[in-house]
């Protein structure tokens, strides 16, 4: 792993948190639920289970992480499943990673758009604060696609705009071309905790 990649995706994470400072959090308890909800890049396609950026989370934080990641889900499912599982789980933090495959297979954005937005609000309804990861085009990891920044500002969200960005632009932390390897999902999991830890969560 790059330390010097995770130490600048740290920095640029912190300063792309919804304004010039990522909003506090509430101090997460020691026997705290954290839900990490996506698609396959939370499942951890690409990696062993145990190397999934949810499982190393849980490592970091001393929290537990439930990985709620399904490969190939599309954000329409995605809304219908999140209902459930925050039932189930109760947790105290929503992490969500979704509309990757919204965007590989050409679905219509403006509904991507409210999917993800529904499931911030079923997630706020409950009391349970949001970070969200900015997923690029596939192709095109220079940036988040731009609606995640959209969501994250009219939500008032901490909102980790360029960290799956930056893991797949370096060949030496991904899998193939849309998921990343081992290191890169450590990478996705030591730069969340820093996030976690400079919002008082952690």
């Amino acid at each position: 792993m790059k330390v010097n990649l995770l130490l600048s995706a740290v920095f640029l994470v912190l300063l792309s948190a919804c304004g010039d400072e990522a909003p506090s959090l509430s101090q997460l308890p020691t026997d705290a639920v954290i839900l990490a909800f996506g698609d396959s890049l939370t499942h951890g396609n690409g990696a062993k289970d145990n190397e999934s950026y949810p499982a190393v989370l849980q490592e970091l934080t001393g929290r537990k992480v439930i990985n709620a990641g399904v490969s190939g889900e599309e954000s329409e499912p995605g809304l219908n499943r999140l209902p459930g599982l925050l039932e189930k789980h109760n947790p105290q933090l929503l992490i969500l990673c979704h509309g990757g495959n919204d965007l590989l297979r050409k679905k219509d954005i403006n509904k991507m758009e409210s999917n993800i937005r529904n499931m911030i609000q079923l997630a706020k309804d409950k009391n349970i604060p949001v970070v969200m990861l900015g997923v690029p085009k596939p192709g095109l990891f220079l940036s988040s696609f731009e609606v995640y920044e959209k969501i994250a500002t009219s939500t008032g969200i901490i909102f980790i705009e360029d960290l799956i960005p930056d893991v797949l632009g370096d060949n030496s932390l991904k899998s193939d071309t849309v998921h990343p390897n081992k290191a890169g999902y450590r990478v996705m999991a030591e730069t969340i905790n820093s996030v976690l830890k400079e919002s008082g969560a952690i």
